[in-house]
């Protein structure tokens, strides 16, 4: 059998490990913050933002920033039906209620069109999600919320080195929420971060995050509110401190994997893939293939096509409302009929030439 081609593995170097080796050896007693709070600093000033709290997961960053802006039972957020769960699921923990939209066929990300046409009194949030590295269209989505006076949080877990118009992907909502699980181009193993720039904002979910403790309390083990305990550990920080040390390394990577990808994929009949619009940079999490309709390609066939060649491509994220947990949508829609003709395709830092052809060949092998 031919060697195993992953989707996705991190990129861990001699930095990392120095990192990690003195965080255990020597980050205890009034050193056990010191890789955090280095992790903190150096994302804010990387990202261009104000205020950033490490996290155990982009989940945690998302729970704590809508708890901090009161989202609670019968309030409703509006996000794309294509995501992972784990954007809708803090949402559903606060007892709020996901309202789910459309993509737009380019994107896959949110429609700003039926953003507006969803939103109702009980609307608290727009939630955008940059899925894949693809850039939700945020002028849009912010002239919305302040036309409404309704805040839009970025979900940025898979698009950091994703720039929109100057500014980076997470730096424009109230506030962004960023995932470092080992899948991800920067990797903690796993966790996540929370960025604002909004002063009040981020004090609510600092005291938050520490078990409802506001940092100007006196008393000892004495919390203000009931809070959560999401906090990234010292010595996951100290391996964020090295690959945000080598970030640009990291993306240029990811995104010389794509347009390699591109270059060659683009060219066949009815085949698309990430799109990268004029003024944006797609940071390019995950290379995505989608097939027109009239190729007659279905996601059944393309993961019995990879299996065959022991290639580990994964499926397009199906629509939440499709889950059993949640309201069905019309099954016409995008976030339907996408995931049903696409796939994701291998992408890691020291992926091969000759790895990337086996993956290409297998489409091309499709298109005959």
């Amino acid at each position: 059998m031919k060697p195993r081609i992953p989707y996705t593995k991190p990129s861990i170097t001699e930095l990392e490990v120095r990192y990690a080796t003195d965080a255990a050896a020597n980050g205890w007693g009034e050193h056990c913050y010191d890789y955090i709070v280095r992790f903190e600093e150096a994302f804010k000033t990387h990202l261009g933002v104000g205020y950033a709290i490490a996290t155990s997961s982009c989940t945690g960053a998302l729970h704590m920033g809508m708890a901090a802006l009161d989202i609670g039972p019968g309030d409703e957020v509006i996000m794309a039906d294509t995501n992972w769960i784990a954007s809708a699921a803090p949402i559903v923990h606060l007892g709020a209620k996901p309202v789910f939209v459309d993509i737009l066929p380019d994107s896959w990300c949110l429609d700003p069109a039926l953003v507006e046409q969803a939103i109702t009194p009980r609307t608290k949030a727009i939630l955008a999600v940059h899925i894949y590295g693809n850039l939700c269209a945020m002028r849009a989505l912010l002239a919305i919320g302040e036309r409404h006076g309704i805040p839009v949080i970025e979900d940025a877990a898979e698009a950091i080195g994703s720039v929109y118009h100057g500014r980076r992907a997470g730096s424009m909502g109230r506030f962004g929420a960023f995932s470092f699980h080992g899948t991800k181009t920067l990797t903690t193993g796993e966790g996540g971060m929370f960025v604002t720039n909004d002063a009040d904002l981020y004090e609510r979910v600092l005291t938050l995050s520490n078990h409802g403790r506001a940092r100007g309390q006196t008393k000892q083990f004495w919390p203000d509110v009931v809070g959560f305990k999401y906090k990234m550990s010292n010595i996951q920080a100290a391996i964020g401190c090295a690959q945000l040390e080598r970030i640009d390394e990291l993306v240029n990577r990811k995104r010389e994997i794509l347009a390699s990808y591109k270059a060659r994929l683009e060219r066949l009949p009815g085949v698309t893939m990430n799109p990268e619009p004029t003024g944006t940079i797609n940071g390019a999490w995950m290379p995505t293939v989608v097939f027109d309709h009239s190729l007659g390609i279905t996601r059944e066939m393309l993961e019995a096509a990879f299996a065959a060649e022991n290639i580990d491509a994964r499926v397009f994220f199906h629509p939440l409302s499709g889950l059993p947990m949640f309201t069905p949508r019309p099954s016409g829609e995008y976030a339907f009929t996408v995931p049903e003709r696409a796939i994701n395709l291998p992408s890691y830092h020291d992926m091969s030439q000759t790895d990337q052809d086996q993956v290409i060949t297998v489409i091309e092998t499709q298109l005959v």
